[in-house]
């Protein structure tokens, strides 16, 4: 690291550069000599009680780990802490982002501090929350067109993309296995059907039923709704889903029975006998929750069905969370959201006729599934960066998926489908 006149220093990855256009706050190190210092010793002080492993470039060790648990190496520990101080969670990603530190097991240390992510910080500090950390950017706000702009950063990054990871049915949300997920054999498109074809009974899909779909994906739930005698109607924004969907839909010929949407869910009509949403409403802000499920409610018939799948945390972590500017929200998904239980039901009492009729969880069938997505990703590299992307943002995708697992995998994240119904 060399410090620059601006008082800012400058990184380089693990191979190379990193381009400070592309990416300006990894290229450069905030100093905050202060900030750091308090950062440096609340990460000790945390890591002291964590089955982790930390070492840093004098093979000087911490943390409570023993030899079977992960080891967290830290490449540059000035950066590493400085990056910590100025920005907290958020420095945490940047600083891996940018090769300040390394593991050979990344679901296994941020498994470490997902399990205690509650007990790591001490309680007199969390009154300093909102003093410490971000907002989120007015511009993320989940608008009609903040939205369009949202959807824009992730899923139209590349079709290409998605395809190097996902498996050939394009589904990017989480499969359902039979039996214990871990120990299963089982192909993942065969997975992610069953997870499809369980929402599909839920909302009592078949023959003749009008359905509609918020959030197309690349088409998989639709294509399996018109297979079974279904007509679809499917929304999106993001205009890369649409194009590939469409083309699947043209090609399995079932285009008289699936009508692809570019458009928000909020400017929908019509009526509608099931209405189908597979974690979507992350992307909605909880700002628009009482909208979405008013939208939902609106043209939902008289006896219709809804099957909502979504990634869920508990509901003191939603509060208190809702308005933090974290790296997910930065990098991944621009003003993305998790709902509760608790949440989505007060959501539905307070500004619908709706109520949860059944909960199904399947929380480690979600680290499964990132875990298949992750190595297949890190799998192909190559092929990755043959497309255009940086060792930077292969970093930042490895984490983001690895991130995603390690929430599953401990219980901090649940993901549920929902039936709801009619009052």
């Amino acid at each position: 690291m060399t410090v620059t006149e601006s008082g800012r220093g400058t990184a380089a990855g693990t191979n190379g550069s990193i381009d400070p256009a592309r990416w300006p706050d990894i290229a450069t190190v905030p100093r905050s000599p202060i900030r750091a210092a308090i950062a440096r010793r609340l990460f000790r002080r945390a890591v002291a009680r964590l089955p982790l492993r930390v070492v840093d470039p004098r093979e000087r060790w911490s943390g409570a780990g023993t030899g079977t648990d992960p080891v967290l190496r830290l490449v540059r520990p000035d950066a590493f802490f400085q990056r910590l101080g100025a920005t907290g969670t958020i420095g945490f990603g940047e600083a891996y982002m940018a090769g300040d530190w390394t593991t050979d097991d990344l679901p296994g240390v941020l498994s470490a501090f997902a399990a205690n992510m509650r007990d790591m910080i001490p309680p007199a500090l969390h009154k300093l929350r909102n003093a410490v950390l971000s907002v989120q950017p007015r511009h993320h706000d989940n608008t009609v067109e903040g939205a369009r702009a949202n959807i824009h950063q992730h899923y139209d990054l590349s079709n290409d993309l998605f395809t190097t990871f996902l498996d050939p049915s394009l589904t990017y949300s989480s499969a359902l296995f039979d039996g214990e997920p871990t120990a299963s054999g089982e192909d993942l498109t065969t997975a992610q059907q069953r997870k499809i074809d369980r929402l599909l009974d839920a909302a009592a899909v078949g023959e003749g039923t009008r359905v509609l779909e918020i959030g197309t994906g690349w088409g998989e739930l639709a294509l399996r709704a018109a297979g079974r005698g279904a007509h679809v109607t499917t929304l999106t924004i993001s205009t890369e889903q649409a194009e590939l969907a469409q083309q699947r839909v043209d090609a399995a010929g079932v285009a008289d029975r699936v009508e692809i949407r570019l458009q928000d869910y909020r400017e929908v009509e019509g009526r509608f006998d099931a209405i189908v949403s597979v974690e979507m409403i992350e992307a909605v802000g909880a700002n628009h929750w009482n909208t979405y499920f008013e939208t939902i409610d609106r043209v939902l018939a008289p006896g219709g069905r809804v099957g909502l799948q979504a990634i869920l945390q508990d509901d003191y972590v939603v509060l208190a969370t809702k308005d933090t500017y974290t790296w997910i929200r930065k990098y991944i998904f621009p003003g993305g959201q998790l709902a509760s239980v608790e949440a989505i039901e007060r959501t539905l009492a307070q500004h619908t006729s709706l109520r949860v009729s059944e909960r199904f969880s399947f929380g480690r069938h979600y680290a499964e599934t990132l875990h298949r997505w992750r190595t297949t990703f890190e799998a192909h590299a190559q092929a990755v960066a043959a497309i255009g992307f940086d060792e930077t943002f292969r970093r930042m995708w490895s984490l983001y998926l690895a991130y995603s697992e390690a929430g599953f995998r401990t219980g901090y994240l649940d993901v549920q489908q929902f039936t709801l119904t009619k009052q």
